[in-house]
């Protein structure tokens, strides 16, 4: 290895145990293709001296062969390891690559540019803390730009580097830098980052990577490695309240019952009172049971297996919790999706939907919007396409624990799978879930036990969340409609209704029937899902038909 500390040959213990005290920072690199991400990397893994002899005799060799840089070394080979990669020039896959400085270690994912890999992007930045957003000064701020940026902020990143590179070809000229920075500030103040740190750069050249160029007297910022090596990143998991996702029931024999998993948030300790999320069973902490022996505390990101006072019913899947801080348990999650298929989301269909520790069958009700990446506007949409972004309301046919993303990444996270293909079609991170009580409900009217339950579909105009789930009745019932909710269904909305199977058909027929409503039928899943609406009108929330029914 080109690099090193004088103590891995004289004292490897020695080494080894300073890096274990130091830091451990995540980053990526992203922003539209070509803006110089991989040699970027590239460079600060040449300059912090963490490439290896072999490696530098091949990228020698790599650089005359298939570089870009006329022969010269092309640190983007260090990172572009794929054959597509180095044909076209250009990042396909995530590359994460780990160096360290005498202050920190680091692991870097370098991302692809491409809008055709946003999908790649999205899970290398679902790990870092910080990202380097990179743009070519030559050119400004790109659509690809505005999508990581965004992207960055949906998955919870707060401090960006806004690394403004190539200034050697626009001649280190300050006037650019400041314009491109202010447009950037005036992009990203929605998106709230806590800091942006616009940095002028060559990685071709080094300017301002680790030291400070001569070419840019007027920058009195950090270097890149220098704000790197010393952002302070808060992670405030401990402080949170205590998350396990329960990722096995651990039974070697009749005497033993412990909980695996690994610590998303707080801290745990023998004697605390803990709460199962499904059940609402408590119980208190006996043991905290690892390879090496019993912990007297359990922090977050450790993997330990607790023991309980009580025997309660608590399976893979569940979550451990404080009582007095106790998860979303709800079946109707809404969440932000980000679209990695090539399909298009398809609205009822049924996916798997794939928690912490958990896999349940759900699927998307209803798309409330997609954001269109370059303003950050709202616009309405009956569905998502690949690389498409938009809020989006979930129903799981059980209820899952859940937390808000904003508030614990781990546990408020989820991807979409698709039955047949095990394909990974979307990434969620949850928004919030709604109230309960603001969900269509429905209310009974008091009747003797042998007649019909008359059930009232009210409150969806007063909430937009148009569906009401009758899967769960098990005997026979009428269904009224308040005036309310006929308004509702006359301005053009639709509700969905959900039924267990085709006995269920009649009473909303009837109630079509009285109302002068129509309806479109379709099997999903394991029941039968029913839109309702008014003929004539136009669709109000993008449903893609013409609202003349069927």
């Amino acid at each position: 290895m080109a690099h090193q500390s004088e103590l891995i040959e004289k004292d490897i213990l020695a080494y080894l145990k300073s890096q274990e005290e130091k830091s451990l920072l995540r980053f990526i690199t992203c922003g539209s293709v070509d803006d110089g991400k991989s040699t970027l990397i590239g460079r600060l893994l040449w300059d912090s001296k963490m490439v290896f002899e072999d490696q530098l005799a091949a990228l020698e060799a790599d650089s005359k062969k298939v570089g870009t840089q006329g022969g010269a070394i092309d640190y983007a080979l260090l990172l572009d390891g794929l054959q597509a990669e180095r044909e076209q020039g250009i990042t396909i896959d995530v590359a994460y690559r780990f160096f360290s400085t005498a202050r920190r270690k680091f692991i870097v994912a370098d991302t692809p540019g491409h809008e055709q890999y946003t999908r790649n992007m999205v899970t290398g930045a679902s790990t870092a803390k910080v990202a380097v957003i990179l743009v070519d000064a030559r050119k400004g701020l790109l659509t690809q730009t505005r999508r990581h940026s965004f992207l960055v902020s949906l998955v919870g990143i707060k401090h960006v580097v806004l690394a403004i590179n190539k200034m050697d070809l626009i001649d280190y000229d300050e006037e650019k830098f400041r314009a491109i920075e202010a447009d950037y500030r005036e992009f990203a103040a929605p998106l709230g980052f806590t800091s942006i740190t616009a940095l002028p750069i060559s990685a071709l050249n080094g300017d301002n990577i680790i030291d400070k160029s001569g070419e840019t007297p007027w920058y009195q910022g950090p270097t890149l490695m220098h704000f790197l090596e010393t952002v302070q990143v808060e992670d405030d998991r401990d402080e949170q309240p205590f998350r396990l996702p329960v990722q096995w029931v651990n039974r070697p024999n009749l005497d033993f019952r412990g909980f695996c998993g690994t610590v998303a948030s707080g801290t745990v300790r023998p004697g605390d009172e803990i709460r199962v999320a499904s059940s609402g069973q408590t119980s208190k902490v006996a043991r905290i049971v690892t390879f090496n022996g019993d912990l007297d505390e359990a922090v977050a990101g450790q993997a330990v297996t607790l023991t309980l006072e009580d025997e309660i019913d608590i399976s893979r899947g569940d979550m451990l919790t404080r009582p007095e801080a106790p998860p979303l348990y709800t079946r109707h999650p809404e969440a932000h999706l980000v679209w990695m298929h090539d399909e298009p989301l398809q609205p009822g269909q049924l996916y798997l939907v794939k928690t912490a520790t958990g896999v349940t069958p759900g699927r998307v009700t209803a798309v409330q919007y997609a954001v269109d990446v370059n303003t950050l506007e709202q616009k309405l949409v009956s569905t998502l396409g690949l690389n498409e972004i938009g809020l989006a309301r979930i129903e799981l046919d059980r209820p899952v624990s859940f937390d808000p993303y904003g508030t614990n990444r781990d546990t408020g996270s989820f991807i979409l799978i698709d039955r047949f293909t095990n394909a990974t079609v979307a990434a969620g991170m949850v928004l919030n879930a709604p109230d309960e009580s603001q969900r269509a409900h429905l209310s009974a009217g008091e009747s003797n036990p042998w007649a019909p339950r008359h059930i009232t579909l009210d409150a969806v105009a007063a909430t937009n969340l148009n569906l009401v789930d009758l899967t769960e009745e098990k005997g026979l019932f009428i269904l009224d409609l308040a005036q309310s909710i006929h308004d509702y269904l006359g301005k053009g909305n639709r509700i969905l209704i959900r039924l267990r199977d085709l006995s269920q058909l009649e009473p909303v027929a009837q109630l079509a029937y009285d109302h002068e409503l129509a309806f479109e039928f379709d099997r999903s899943g394991d029941g039968v899902s029913i839109l309702l609406f008014k003929r004539g009108t136009t669709p109000a929330k993008g449903y893609g038909d013409d609202g003349t029914g069927i």
